[in-house]
């Protein structure tokens, strides 16, 4: 059973009296990663840092690997839906970051056919919020892992996850939200270094992708540090308009092990963020070369 604790945070509001009021927000933090794949049902349980599956089918299709990634800005604009209608059609892995497990999401989801997969990094008035993976087919194994902020107190998550292909290797997935409000470069440095300990155990294909929140050359440095030792290169996008601060792009999709056949990154009013879409060709191994000779 998790451990939560609470944090409550209290703003006022000036009133036209003169009054001042003031307005609670409770907000329920996870004292320890925890996932839920059962986010469908009425009730969805967070309760395991790691879940694993047997017997999973291929993610690619037809060696084909098609992959959208969006902060989705807890689906706070009226057209989100119709946004990731259309940014995810044809996609066979959504990575979401800020994704809010509102009533509106959950029936979203409900009426489709992905494979969905939530990282807890809190409760907001008992609605879940973190990154989501929608895949067209199970992983293997997948882990929460959480940050904390330390201004805010309140946790950034990311999911690794292992998803077959249909050449038989193993594809390694991180959704990340990088930690975002620190006067240094500490707790981000901590926070990639943990999960470049996680995909450095993989030797196959790979794919590091997210709201990096890299607004400071600092930050862009350890991205760069950590994706070299992975071996891992970042997408050309021939349309890029993600999002910049600081002229820094927030989002990244890195990767390795794939050949890449296009990119972009398009401009919507549905988020604050811009998604990345990208598709990829599955290389084909020796063994099932020679099988097609």
């Amino acid at each position: 059973m998790a451990r939560y604790i609470r944090i409550l945070i209290v703003t006022g509001v000036l009133l036209a009296a003169g009054t001042v009021g003031f307005t609670e927000w409770s907000f329920k933090v996870t004292q320890t990663p925890e996932l839920a794949t059962n986010i469908k049902t009425v009730m969805p349980k967070y309760s395991y840092n790691c879940i694993t599956k047997q017997n999973v089918l291929p993610l690619d299709v037809d060696g084909k690997l098609h992959v959208t990634v969006w902060n989705i800005y807890k689906q706070q604009r009226d057209n989100w839906q119709t946004a990731l209608q259309e940014y995810s059609a044809g996609s066979q892995l959504v990575l979401l970051q800020e994704a809010n497990l509102t009533a509106g999401l959950a029936d979203y989801l409900r009426n489709t056919s992905w494979q969905v997969t939530m990282a807890n990094a809190f409760k907001f008035l008992d609605t879940s919020a973190g990154v989501m993976n929608l895949s067209g087919a199970s992983a293997n194994k997948t882990c929460a892992y959480l940050s904390m902020e330390p201004w805010l107190q309140l946790p950034k998550s990311a999911l690794f996850a292992r998803y077959l292909l249909s050449n038989g290797q193993e594809l390694a997935v991180v959704n990340l939200h990088g930690v975002n409000f620190t006067l240094g470069v500490d707790e981000y440095e901590i926070q990639m270094a943990k999960l470049e300990r996680v995909l450095a155990t993989h030797s196959g294909p790979m794919i590091l992708a997210g709201d990096f929140n890299s607004w400071r050359q600092a930050r862009v440095d350890i991205v760069e540090a950590i994706t070299g030792r992975l071996g891992l290169r970042e997408i050309e996008l021939g349309n890029d308009q993600r999002i910049k601060v600081l002229g820094q792009p927030l989002d990244h999709l890195y990767y390795r092990g794939l050949s890449l056949i296009k990119a972009e990154a398009p401009l919507t009013d549905a988020s604050d963020h811009n998604p990345i879409i990208a598709s990829f060709k599955v290389k084909l191994m020796r063994s099932s070369v020679a099988k097609q000779q």
